[in-house]
């Protein structure tokens, strides 16, 4: 058995103390030049790949290095970059970012590329753009040059690049007649190409990631796999095949029919599809076995994995690779960073290179068994399960037990609710607000970097803050903003700022990860069953109303999100923890309502990240997902109005679900889509309020007045006037003031001519 390999399917970029994502903005911001930042990734990279062979992974992977995104990098490798973004250069780093962001500091501004989750995680990736005339070559040489890079340091490379389908599938088709899979032939040649390439650099293997196949597929899109992988077979570097998020069981004869010298599997997401596919592996495959889960932090049980891989690893043991079971990317990089931790905690936790640790810990137990050290791991794994059965609170259970339907349901229907809300409030047509959040500004996170180092008192950094948020309502007052907020100067994030308010989470110091571009988030950790502590944002949201006689809103992050956005314990269901932290949100609700707050939002942008890949399985997710955020939400009176926000989520197959959480108002992105995504609520005639984005805040760009007027004049003619409010797509934080005042200021003025012309 001791020819069992280890794998990785790709690393974290952003580095222990995210030195990508400071690195990158210096660049855009000109502090730093092009070949400074190259030299920061290079140094990741070359550390990544140490750490990765040290615990013993033979083919090292590549191409899981991206600057902004890797399926961007993908789209410049093959030359399939928007006219806009391109002009007359070559494409080259400052390309990607031009799509990303619609800016870059050489070219022209452009808009930006969409950009949504992918499938069912955190992480966004740059929608493809793809027309009719579209053609494919190797136009960007990235990839070609880590992997000279690494076989440099005396490294053998395993390539890893999306799989033509699945990027034809993730792509966005620019005409309406135009079906993207009619480019599956071309695609096909320029991997062939790039395959080619690899081939003359000496490598061996490649991996071609196919995630949709977890997806239910219509027959079109199967017919390709055959089509694509038959052609692909004739290339020299052996394909492994690997798909991650779900089980592909349901596509195993045409998965074990195609010509592919390896396949990998994410036995963490459905460990049963094993036997299945083991039963039906050629005599010359190798079978890839994703058993760490890739897209946690809690330390594998390696002992009960080793238990169920003992049979298949002693029919195939040189056949047989172990790994995580989908790309690390989702996971902090470094526990040893993590010093305050409290040691009973920290045990529990493998962070990336920690699960390389235990893919070689795994090993041992599969090859010696009966060995010391194999006991010894053992050991560890049993006192992790008795210390995670410790952190039980028997009231917050005893509370979600004695939940009633009544709980989940506020007291009249909205028809009704709407007309309290605008007898309370009396806002005008298209009323503005925006979503949350105002620029957190260097002298911000100074402030607040100086009151955890105590270096200044609470009652410093409370005065301070109180200044801020006094700024930041005069700034909307100035601007004619309807509906207020107060700018959320005191938080970190809007998940962890909660989180470390209630029982049963813990923190990290560098466990972030990349969401996007140089956005990393840093997830709390839920190790027990969750309640409040007490109230969490009253202090600031009464203070900031006593600034003003216009509606603030009372500013609350959702408990879907809550718990998508943290590192939940594998060993409680996600329902039971959504619905814990609903109570303990619901409570926060109460409060506000009683101190006079009449507009609450609770923002829930990760509502359909957590739904299930296939179809089959939505509905009980979204069962209890509608469940929570409605008893969130349902302990307020009629003219209490609650807001929910959600960003970056395709609306057609759940409008049905949104509209059942019965928010009276619910604000969305919608200007990377220039509206198409209010097509879901026109055909289904949403009966509450909606606040389509015109402001795309992920952009430097600051959109004219007329931009903003064709945007929701392209609203109205989807969605009755009466039910629209005009605002942002997203929360302002990363934004800087110079380009946040401007672009609200053109909010307002597009507004008020929009009344004008359709009131």
């Amino acid at each position: 058995m001791q020819s069992v390999k280890i794998a990785s399917l790709g690393f974290p970029r952003i580095g222990r103390k995210r030195e990508l994502k400071f690195a990158q903005e210096k660049y855009w911001r000109g502090e730093i030049s092009r070949q400074a930042l190259f030299d920061v990734a290079k140094s990741l990279r070359i550390q990544h790949w140490q750490w990765q062979a040290e615990a013993g992974v033979e083919l090292l992977p590549v191409g899981d290095f991206a600057y902004y995104d890797q399926v961007l990098t993908l789209s410049a490798t093959i030359g399939a970059i928007p006219e806009r973004h391109r002009g007359s250069e070559q494409v080259d780093l400052d390309t990607l970012f031009r799509v990303a962001r619609g800016r870059a500091p050489t070219g022209e501004e452009a808009p930006a590329a969409e950009m949504t989750k992918y499938f069912n995680t955190n992480y966004h990736y740059i929608v493809p753009e793809l027309s009719p005339a579209q053609t494919f070559s190797i136009a960007y040489e990235q990839l070609f040059e880590e992997v000279e890079e690494a076989v440099a340091l005396g490294y053998k490379v395993k390539p890893v690049l999306l799989g033509p389908v699945s990027y034809l599938y993730l792509a966005k088709a620019q005409g309406e007649e135009f079906d993207c899979l009619s480019l599956l032939d071309n695609l096909v040649a320029v991997y062939q190409a790039i395959l080619a390439r690899f081939a003359a650099q000496g490598v061996e293997w490649v991996q071609l990631d196919e995630p949709i196949l977890a997806l239910a597929l219509e027959p079109q899109w199967t017919q390709a796999f055959e089509s694509a992988y038959q052609t692909l077979s004739h290339s020299k570097p052996k394909l492994l095949l690997a798909s991650y998020y779900g089980s592909i069981a349901h596509h195993q004869p045409l998965v074990s029919a195609l010509p592919v010298a390896g396949l990998h599997l994410d036995l963490v997401a459905a460990p049963e599809q094993l036997p299945l596919f083991a039963a039906q592996l050629s005599q010359d495959q190798v079978l890839s076995l994703g058993v760490i889960n890739g897209r946690n932090v809690w330390a594998a049980q390696l002992d009960d994995i080793a238990d169920n891989l003992s049979a298949v690893v002693k029919d195939f043991a040189d056949r047989i690779w172990i790994a995580p079971s989908c790309s690390l990317l989702h996971c902090p990089v470094d526990l040893d960073c993590e010093q305050q931790l409290a040691p009973s905690l920290r045990d529990q936790l493998a962070f990336a290179k920690q699960k390389l640790t235990e893919l070689t810990q795994l090993k041992l137990l599969l090859t010696s068994p009966d060995s010391e050290s194999a006991k010894q791991i053992i050991g560890t794994c049993i006192e992790r399960r008795n210390a995670r059965s410790q952190a039980a609170n028997k009231q917050v259970q005893q509370r979600v037990a004695s939940l009633c339907p009544q709980d989940y349901e506020r007291q009249h229907a909205f028809a009704y609710r709407q007309a309290a809300q605008q007898q309370r409030f009396k806002l005008p047509l298209l009323p503005t607000t925006t979503i949350g959040s105002f620029p957190q500004t260097p002298a911000i996170r100074g402030l607040r970097n100086r009151w955890r180092l105590a270096e200044i008192t609470q009652a410093q950094y409370t005065a301070q803050l109180k200044a801020v948020t006094q700024d930041t309502i005069e700034r909307q007052l100035k601007l004619g903003i309807d509906v207020l907020v107060h700018g959320e100067a005191e938080r970190n994030d809007m998940v962890e700022y909660f989180g470390e308010q209630l029982q049963g989470f813990g923190f990290t110091q560098f466990g972030w990860v990349q969401s996007y571009g140089s956005r990393c988030v840093k997830p709390p950790l839920i190790y027990g069953d969750v309640s409040r502590k007490g109230p969490m944002t009253l202090e600031w949201a009464e203070y900031a109303q006593s600034l003003t006689d216009k509606p603030v809103k009372g500013m609350l992050t959702g408990p879907v999100t809550i718990l998508h956005w943290s590192f939940a314990r594998e060993d409680i269901s996600r329902d039971t923890i959504a619905t814990q932290i609903a109570l303990a949100i619901r409570d926060e609700v109460v409060d506000l309502q009683e101190a006079g707050i009449g507009i609450i939002q609770i923002d829930e942008p990760a509502f359909r990240e957590g739904l299930p890949l296939k179809r089959s399985d939505w509905q009980h997710y979204l069962d209890w997902a509608v469940a929570a955020f409605k008893l969130s939400a349902a302990g307020v009176r009629d003219d209490t109005q609650i807001h929910t926000h959600m960003c970056y989520s395709e609306f057609n197959e759940t409008i049905a679900a949104i509209a059942a959480m019965d928010a009276d108002v619910i604000t969305i992105e919608t200007s990377r889509s220039r509206m198409e995504l209010l097509n879901a609520f026109e055909d289904f005639e949403y009966p509450n309020e909606i606040g389509p984005g015109v402001y795309d805040i992920h952009s430097p760009n600051i959109p004219s007045v007329e931009q903003m007027v064709s945007l929701m004049e392209k609203a109205a003619s989807k969605v009755p006037v009466q039910q629209l409010w005009v605002n942002p797509d997203c929360g302002l934080k990363t934004r800087t003031w110079e380009e946040v005042e401007p672009a609200l200021k053109n909010l307002v003025t597009a507004t008020k001519s929009l009344r004008r012309s359709l009131g």
